[in-house]
């Protein structure tokens, strides 16, 4: 199949084929044409498949082909600024190689708001935003969101986690009750199925069998204390051009990114309080090789593609199975190979062999437990432990060292 089959017109064929597109992706195939005729879409693909092609380029087509009207006449709603960044580049690449462009606006919150309202100004046919961002100019009066045609929710399942449902809610109380809405999501979690319900009228429903993971996912025991040893380990047995190493916090990021550094790897830390430019710049850094390990927190979990990026470690585990599939996802794209491996450390207070047991509950696949050499835990958890019952590893509670302490105190006294 080609995009020429899917209706597209031949300005955007061009531009396709400029941006080296040659052939469309499996949820670009079923989504174009449904959206190209006006539908609701919802669709279910993995990470990687090509998602925000599907709807920015019949976007795109709709603006070209209709009178310029005020906007925005379309709204994307992404949860990571990553994300929105992402994807208003691909819509200002591929617009630039129309006769007629559209305006694309960019919002999103950590900067200040100033520049995003002058840009504004001059109005804007595509709005992509972060839905705070989003609000926090619509409380300015920077836009109005009354002549939305066509309501975009980029990575969906994420829109409606922590500290977003509430947000988007407020959003879409102030667009028109008629406009097209689509839905893209690479999980679908039972609040993704309700938001669709309230949002979509008879859509067309997009599910996107996940072919094989190129990506081969390893588990490594080890100590808590090990960790940090045993990556610097890793990267230098394995020789990784890049590699995104995952943590859960801030402060863990900049801690191991320092200590990477500190024993000469390229390292360099990506996370939710640096500035926006200091984000770019390290993607760009690590694109061009510069940085070839980067230490990061679930903002680059989402909307973050870098070309051969060879290998993901979970440092420490992501609080959810959704997080994990996301995590894994920045590595083997497009048919690469790529390899993930977590660390699994049997003392951890969160007991992270039964976290990653439920992970692997969810993506159906069980995934061998290995050791490496010379970074041997002390504690391995039991088949016992890690299925919820009594906790119970092979190092010897307090209790039971006493008590042996005093058999072979009663046994010397017998000897003697």
């Amino acid at each position: 199949m080609s995009f020429a089959t899917l209706g597209l017109s031949p300005a955007l064929l061009r531009a396709v084929r400029e941006q080296g597109y040659h052939a469309p992706t499996a949820v670009q195939a079923a989504a174009l044409p449904p959206i190209l005729a006006g539908a609701d879409v919802l669709a279910l693909a993995q990470t990687g498949s090509g998602k925000t092609a599907a709807f920015v380029l019949p976007l795109l087509q709709r603006l070209v082909a209709s009178p310029p009207r005020p906007g925005p006449r379309a709204l994307v709603l992404a949860p990571t600024r990553e994300l929105a960044v992402q994807t208003a580049g691909l819509l200002r690449e591929l617009a630039a190689r129309l006769l007629h462009r559209p305006r694309i606006a960019l919002a999103f919150g950590g900067v200040s708001i100033n520049p995003q309202l002058m840009a504004l100004r001059g109005g804007c046919d595509v709005m992509v935003a972060t839905p705070g961002r989003l609000l926090d100019l619509l409380d300015h009066n920077g836009l109005t969101l009354a002549g939305v045609e066509c309501l975009v929710l980029d990575e969906a399942d994420r829109l409606l986690g922590q500290g977003f449902a509430d947000e988007l809610q407020r959003v879409l109380a102030q667009l028109p009750a008629r406009r097209q809405a689509l839905l893209f999501s690479a999980t679908f979690p039972p609040a993704v199925e309700a938001l669709a319900g309230q949002l979509l009228r008879e859509p067309v429903r997009i599910h996107i069998e996940e072919a094989p993971l190129q990506i081969t996912q390893r588990a490594v025991q080890l100590d808590r204390a090990q960790r940090l040893p045993a990556l610097r380990q890793l990267l230098r047995d394995e020789g990784w051009a890049r590699t995104l190493v995952f943590v859960a916090s801030r402060y863990t990021a900049e801690l191991v990114s320092d200590k990477l550094f500190a024993h000469g790897f390229k390292a360099g830390v990506l996370h939710g309080e640096l500035s926006q430019g200091a984000r770019a710049d390290v993607l760009a850094a690590l694109k061009e090789g510069s940085v070839t390990v980067l230490v990061a927190t679930d903002v680059a979990a989402r909307g973050l593609h870098v070309d051969a990026l060879e290998a993901v470690v979970n440092y420490e585990l992501p609080r959810s199975a959704a997080d994990y599939t996301h995590r894994i996802g920045r590595t083997g794209r497009a048919g690469a190979q790529g390899v993930a491996i977590s660390f699994i450390c049997a003392d951890s207070a969160e007991n992270a062999e039964t976290h990653f047991r439920l992970i692997e509950k969810r993506q159906g696949q069980r995934v061998p437990r290995e050791r490496m050499a010379g970074f041997e835990p002390q504690a391995v958890a039991t088949e016992v432990q890690a299925t919820g019952g009594i906790k119970s590893t092979t190092r010897k509670s307090k209790k039971d060292k006493l008590r042996e302490a005093a058999a072979r105190a009663a046994g010397d006294t017998d000897g003697h």
